[in-house]
């Protein structure tokens, strides 16, 4: 019995600290808009700022790389498909699209991201999908068409929200892409290995559609405007890179090593709940109070298809979340 108690009581402790892991990563991620906000509004092209966010993470990764190089050997496409999707495409896609809408409007529209994996199961790979499932994507549907007030005709930017659809789009790809890069047991690549890849790849991609060596950099000496508080560009960069993707990826993955990837999906659904907060609160992004009864039906949406319980057969019915095999909480990467 003493030894059972011990035993639960780790567990306890590991799952109170996979907890506090994914809270500071959704955090994190939903931090990172607010961030690049105002760096944009400040002259900085929006693929600039994307560039610096990624290049930057990936040149603090390089280590991990060393470690895992033996990775693109074993899975080039993977590391490919990852880099290209999960992080040059989402976050050039969400960047580009806060330079047009508001922050919270953009992450409410890519938490698409579960009904458009549910809808890629259902149609493409022909397989059934859950009530439940379903249910999540109706609601999350629904929730949508309030945040972006369809009855007014579509009052943001149409580019803006095609490009945050884009962002929702990418992160089907990534969750298709982890689906297929952990389904090989011990063989399984190390989800570190691959973030720090990616970023690298993702690098190489946003280098030649952003071309760097064209940016201002002497904007980054600077200070930008937050909600008219001067703040030093440069400490927004910072956060960017080392709160906003390293620490958000990675807090991300240690979070999944210690709960389902579903319990950190579910927590992952407050990302947009603090990138909206931050964004009312910083940088003066009020939302109408339809728009965030919508949000709030978005989030009910994604949290009952990512809490359906995992399959345990193929011929079973497919629930939210992009599977049970998930290389961290969520896609977004935002």
């Amino acid at each position: 019995m003493p030894v059972h108690t011990s035993e639960s009581s780790q567990s306890h402790r590991g799952r109170g600290v996979g907890l506090g892991l994914a809270l500071v990563s959704a955090l994190a991620f939903g931090g990172s808009g607010v961030a690049a906000k105002p760096l944009i509004e400040a002259g900085l092209d929006p693929l600039h700022v994307v560039w610096l966010r990624v290049a930057g993470a990936a040149l603090v990764m390089v280590p991990v790389a060393v470690r895992h190089r033996g990775l693109p050997r074993r899975r080039p496409a993977l590391l490919a498909g990852f880099g290209l999707l999960a992080v040059a495409g989402v976050q050039a896609c969400y960047f580009v699209a806060i330079s047009r809408i508001p922050v919270g409007v953009a992450l409410l529209v890519e938490y698409l991201a579960p009904a458009l994996v549910l809808g890629w199961v259902r149609f493409v790979q022909r397989r059934p999908v859950t009530r439940a499932a379903a249910l999540g994507v109706v609601l999350a549907v629904a929730g949508l068409a309030c945040v972006v007030e369809v009855w007014s005709g579509l009052s943001f930017d149409a580019l803006g929200l095609l490009l945050a659809l884009g962002a929702a789009c990418c992160q089907v790809g990534y969750f298709v892409l982890s689906d297929q890069g952990s389904d090989s047991g011990d063989e399984a690549p190390d989800p570190l290995g691959v973030i720090a890849y990616g970023l690298l790849v993702g690098t190489a991609v946003l280098s030649a559609v952003a071309r760097p060596w064209n940016m201002d950099w002497s904007l980054l000496a600077h200070t930008a405007d937050m909600d008219g508080t001067p703040v030093a560009a440069g400490l927004l960069l910072g956060w960017i890179v080392l709160v906003g993707t390293v620490l958000a990826y990675v807090t991300g993955v240690l979070s999944v090593r210690r709960l389902s990837p579903q319990v950190a999906g579910v927590v992952a659904c407050l990302e947009a709940v603090l990138a909206t907060v931050l964004a009312w609160i910083l940088l003066g992004e009020h939302l109408s109070a339809p728009q965030i009864i919508g949000g709030v039906i978005v989030l009910a949406g994604a949290f009952i298809a990512q809490s359906s319980a995992p399959v345990t057969g193929s011929a079973e019915p497919v629930t939210g979340g992009g599977g049970e095999k998930q290389l961290s909480a969520r896609g977004t990467a935002a």
